[in-house]
């Protein structure tokens, strides 16, 4: 695998993880991965800004608003001043998942990867398929966390 291979593959992966997750029915779809960058990126650094957010993801400052207003919202994030300028919120993950976030994290993937990995005649995939697949994506989330993708921008503004 090289380097292109695994960026369509972490896009195919996005995607099947949306397809998983349950929509509230006021969100369109595609808005629902500049939450999920933000949120990892909240979750990786913690007490951050709108501002520093948008400056690590490469998103818009007013994308990056929204997700986190919806995020808040969701119970996910809690803002407060800055101390340091009263202008600026500081913004960090809640302490207690909320319901939503425990309503997303319990959504099985089965469904969703059935689907992607049905063949175009309609022939489903089999059950040692699907769980060869499980098995090797609970082996990446292991070892790729977060803070690894984090560690790997970080190389990359070195």
């Amino acid at each position: 695998m090289n380097g292109v291979e695994l960026f369509l593959l972490g896009r195919t992966l996005m995607k099947i993880g949306e397809q998983a997750m349950p929509q509230p029915e006021t969100a369109a779809r595609g808005s629902v991965r500049s939450v999920l960058v933000v949120l990892g990126d909240i979750v990786t650094r913690p007490g951050t800004t709108v501002g520093e957010i948008a400056a690590r993801t490469g998103l818009p400052q007013s994308q990056v608003s929204t997700a986190v207003a919806r995020l808040e919202e969701a119970g996910s994030v809690n803002t407060r001043p800055d101390p340091a300028d009263r202008r600026r919120r500081l913004i960090h993950p809640a302490a207690k998942p909320s319901a939503r976030v425990a309503e997303v994290r319990a959504a099985p993937l089965d469904d969703a990867l059935t689907a992607a990995l049905t063949a175009p005649d309609g022939t489903a995939p089999d059950p040692g398929t699907l769980h060869e697949i499980t098995t090797a994506l609970d082996v990446l989330a292991r070892h790729l966390t977060p803070e690894a993708a984090t560690r790997a921008r970080d190389l990359d503004n070195a």
